[in-house]
């Protein structure tokens, strides 16, 4: 894949004993977004395109039920259940209305059906049944506050769980940038299973023949999409937790949207967030890994009087196309720094602000080591600090350069 090299515009050491208190992330680049909340990121690059109450908790509908299957895959990989297993359906699952499998209490389920069921056919009554299965007391209940405590730990701190389905409860509630961390999960967790999300049909032991096909309406769009799950309820509206791959670029983005008033509308809307991420950004390196900057940092009484600073890995980011040549940049460090300096100890970051977009932080090491320089060192240092006193005024000086 080839990657445009762009270089940083402006680059600003910013040195003293406080680091630089930075203006809020800019907002993405203009997409007029239909729905109620979004959220839109590109996972090759962990660059957020979009945000719309991204944070707010709403009531997910069944596109929480991917809450339900990355329980189950931990389980599986865990050891704790298997593909093949079959599983009883209790009355209480049997109970569950809305989209099902049809499922009934002399049903015994392998595993490997009921996660189809679930990510094809929104099983409501399929979650019910794998709930029971792993919950910690065998109930429906206790499952859903332990994928509660699940999620805290996995940083989605806008989700409750009141069931395994997304059955209306006030207590069922997730934001979209919750559910956009938990599909960009189920993407690199478990690539094994993500393949049942591009899924379009599956006609479970036949007795169903109405229900046979995935609601996701992006997988027949040939736009690269291949997952993950639809969402509706009367109080949801119409939603979809979605990712694409764009076959030159290879990018894939992750993005969720809810409260859309159609099928229709939900299904146009995934088509333009999915258009409008490929083909209105473009991937750049800034800074190669290694490359040292052209600002270096001041050392207070080392071998050297500066040290020069880098980055551990490649800084690659998104800029929307119509960018100029630069990508504007400045670097935040605590100056001057006390040696010794070990080569690769982070002395400070580098902020990128791509033009429309969130601003990204990227530690800086040091690209090489500076031992303590002795006692010259010392006295070199003082008469730095004096000098900068004298053209500063006692006021301005920063006391951090202070000889010790």
């Amino acid at each position: 894949m080839s990657i445009l090299r762009r270089p940083l515009r402006t680059i600003v050491a910013v040195l003293g004993t406080a680091l630089l208190s930075l203006s809020a992330a800019l907002p993405a680049q203009a997409f007029d977004t239909r729905a109620r909340a979004a959220f839109v990121v590109d996972i090759t690059t962990d660059t957020v395109l979009l945000t719309k109450e991204a944070d707010v908790p709403l009531p997910p509908a069944s596109m929480s039920k991917l809450m339900t299957l990355y329980v189950t895959f931990e389980a599986i990989h865990d050891g704790r259940l298997q593909l093949d297993e079959e599983l009883p359906v209790s009355q209480h699952a049997m109970n569950y209305g809305g989209s099902t499998m049809f499922l009934d209490t002399t049903d015994r389920v392998k595993v490997s059906d009921l996660i189809q069921g679930i990510i094809v056919l929104s099983g409501n009554d399929a979650c019910a049944v794998l709930a029971e299965a792993l919950s910690p007391d065998g109930t429906e209940a206790g499952f859903a506050s332990y994928m509660t405590q699940r999620a805290r730990q996995m940083g989605m701190t806008n989700s409750t769980f009141a069931n395994s389905n997304g059955w209306p409860d006030p207590m069922q509630r997730m934001s979209m940038r919750d559910l956009a961390l938990l599909a960009t999960h189920i993407i690199e967790d478990f690539p094994e299973f993500y393949t049942y999300f591009a899924e379009r049909e599956f006609a479970f032991d036949g007795r169903a023949p109405q229900n046979i096909h995935n609601r996701n309406p992006l997988l027949s769009m040939g736009i690269g999409a291949d997952g993950l799950k639809t969402g509706h309820t009367e109080e949801a509206g119409y939603g979809l937790v979605g990712s694409a791959v764009d076959p030159v670029s290879n990018r894939r983005v992750v993005f969720v949207y809810a409260g859309l008033d159609s099928t229709q509308a939900r299904a146009e809307e995934g088509r333009s967030i999915v258009n409008w991420a490929f083909r209105q950004f473009t991937e750049s390196t800034l800074v190669e890994a290694g490359e040292i900057l052209p600002t270096r940092l001041p050392v207070h009484e080392g071998a050297a009087m500066d040290v020069g600073l880098t980055v551990a890995e490649d800084v690659t980011t998104l800029v929307p196309v119509l960018t100029g040549d630069g990508v504007a940049s400045e670097i935040v460090a605590r100056g001057p720094v006390k040696a010794p300096i070990e080569k690769g100890q982070e002395l400070g970051e580098l902020v990128i602000h791509p033009e429309g977009l969130p601003e990204k932080r990227i530690p800086l090491i040091a690209a090489e080591a500076v031992p303590h320089g002795g006692f010259t060192a010392k006295l070199q240092s003082a008469a730095r600090y004096l000098l900068r006193r004298i053209n500063e005024g006692p006021e301005e000086a920063a006391p951090a350069e202070a000889a010790s």
